[in-house]
């Protein structure tokens, strides 16, 4: 009887702390101009306005940092920093011929009233100085080529602002190459310092050292507090030249378990989630609930042009061989991820560009498909020397056929993914190993340093984008590089790499057009990367939020903070 008592007062307890949990997850406070709190589920590996590369990061810096061109929510060029894009048509740009090469020559005027935080003028010294790091043969950076491209940025010390840049060779999207700003009065010292050796510039940058320099930021925001792995910290900057913003501070808390995100919420211990945060299914399944419960929250979609793939390492001696490369591709079931992972929302990407790609072409001649055929895959194998054997799985030579698959730990999506992939290429005899591990090490030292064999992630695109920092020969990582460029797979097709400078050449959109369909066909012929699909991008925002807008491309909503209000 006693026993019986005691247990019933201990279920009571439980219960009414649960209760009790529960009401304080479904009453947090509601949010207001004061602080806006943001849950992102990746780590940002640099804060660096020219050499960050992640999502994450680029999600911050585009509240701190403004480009000096950008695409806006409805996909139009436009600009922030400087007054108006360069323009052959309005003759602020030209072309020009040395040495029998067609080259271009363009003039562009900063914004007068551009400042950094520390109330120094942006000048045109702020542009070149972001060049010459860029160029820098010991500065790690993602696409290196437009920028070697650039052989002058001048300008008259009578007019700091009116800049001139000479590009080598005319390109048609010139204006997406002109260097962003790194504040020469602060940066250049380092800069001269740190760069004849290996990565000294990164190391020693104030973006690294002490971030939180006012002189560092020209954005609507300056970054207050910097903490690694859990919390970034921002308030207005007072001497933006645009919009003021309404929202006073803004936390940005790293939460790398994406599961996490939704307690987080509840709990009031964040107030939004970001573009970098929930996967496709936790929104679906979270904006039931906000339905359900009358919860005060948006759940937000976009189309998007975000794309899920996996990276082969061309140089896996099973990987090498286009057979085996091509069974995978056949082995992947697609529409069953689609159906199972995404709700049937998400779109199979056959390469790397959506449908509204104006270079996009998914004809059967051009763009080969690799549809779900366990039979097909095996009989490539088979060709490929890989034979079944009596424990499920190939061998050749003695050895059996095991693949890693790594990717950013956290990410529930991810996760499953991986899960049902090591599945479907099961039942064709392929081991397949998952790996997971922290963004940070993923994007810095696995995939540029070829630490892989099988790499699965998601990239972040735009229209009409020259592939050149993932296809060219150029952009293979290397420690003789410094591990610059973005084609980890490293594919190394010449024919590709001198397409893809052919585009930029190109003024003439039907023979752009035209160039990418060689490529598109070299691509999915030789399958160096295995495309999954295309998914919509997602948020989550408090209901009361004013002026916000998912763009579906690479310049996130973030981009447009100074909008924002929680009035």
């Amino acid at each position: 009887m006693k026993k019986n008592l005691i247990t019933q007062i201990g279920q009571f307890l439980i219960a009414s702390a649960m209760a009790l949990s529960f009401s304080s997850l479904s009453h947090a406070a509601k949010p207001t101009n004061q602080e806006l709190k943001i849950g992102l589920s990746m780590e940002y590996e640099s804060l660096h306005p020219a050499l960050a590369s992640t999502v994450s990061a680029k999600y911050i810096l585009h509240m701190a940092h403004r480009l000096p061109v950008y695409l806006n929510p409805e996909g139009k060029w436009a600009t922030h920093l400087i007054k108006a894009l360069p323009s052959l048509e309005k003759k602020t740009a030209k072309f020009v011929t040395k040495n029998g090469v067609k080259g271009l020559e363009a003039q562009f005027e900063i914004i007068e009233a551009a400042k950094w935080g520390d109330g120094v003028p942006v000048t045109c010294a702020d542009f070149k100085l972001d060049w010459e790091i860029k160029i820098n043969p010991n500065v790690g950076f993602g696409n290196r080529e437009p920028y070697l491209n650039i052989k002058e940025l001048s300008w008259d010390p009578k007019t700091p602002k009116k800049c001139k840049i000479v590009f080598e060779k005319a390109a048609w999207d010139y204006f997406t190459n002109i260097p962003v700003a790194v504040p020469n009065h602060l940066e250049r010292e380092v800069f001269e310092k740190n760069k004849g050796q290996a990565e000294g510039y990164e190391r020693n940058s104030l973006y690294t050292k002490a971030p939180t320099t006012p002189g560092l930021w020209n954005g609507p925001y300056l970054i207050k507090e910097v903490a690694l792995g859990s919390h970034v910290v921002l308030i207005p900057n007072p001497l933006f030249f645009g919009k003021k913003p309404s929202i006073q501070k803004i936390v940005f808390k790293i939460l790398p378990n994406s599961g996490t995100l939704e307690a987080n919420l509840r709990s009031g211990n964040i107030d939004m989630i970001s573009y970098v945060g929930l996967s496709f299914d936790q929104a679906l399944a979270f904006e039931q609930k906000v339905k359900a419960e009358k919860m005060p929250y948006s759940v937000q979609f976009q189309t998007g042009t975000s794309y899920s793939h996996i990276d082969l390492n061309l140089k896996n001696p099973i990987l090498a061989d286009v057979k085996v490369r091509q069974a995978i591709s056949h082995a992947i079931n697609k529409q069953q991820l689609i159906k199972s992972l995404y709700d049937g929302k998400a779109v199979e990407a056959i390469h790397w560009m959506t449908a509204n790609d104006p270079w996009a072409t998914n004809t059967p001649d051009v763009a080969k498909r690799y549809a779900y055929d366990r039979k097909k895959a095996k009989e490539l194998l088979d060709q490929a020397g890989w034979k079944m054997e009596g424990d499920g799985y190939r061998h050749k030579d003695g050895k059996k056929m095991t693949l890693n698959l790594n990717a950013g730990a956290g990410i529930k999506l991810n996760e499953n993914l991986q899960t049902v992939i090591q599945s479907q290429l099961k039942e064709v005899g392929i081991d397949l190993t998952i790996k997971t591990e922290p963004g940070r090490l993923f994007f810095s030292e696995t995939l540029p340093k070829g630490k892989f064999e099988m790499a699965m992630f998601t990239w972040s695109s735009m229209p009409e984008m020259n592939p050149e920092s993932t296809f060219s020969i150029k952009n293979i990582p290397t420690e003789k590089n410094t591990w610059t460029g973005q084609n980890y797979p490293a594919w190394s097709n010449a024919k590709v790499s001198e397409n893809i400078e052919k585009i930029n050449a190109e003024f003439n959109p039907a023979k752009r057009k035209q160039i990418v369909a060689e490529i598109i066909k070299a691509y999915t012929e030789e399958v160096p990367v295995i495309p999954l699909v295309f998914r919509m991008d997602n948020a989550v925002i408090p209901a009361s939020m004013k002026g916000y807008k998912m763009t579906g491309h690479m310049f996130y909503d973030s981009n447009q903070v100074e909008n924002w209000s929680l009035e």
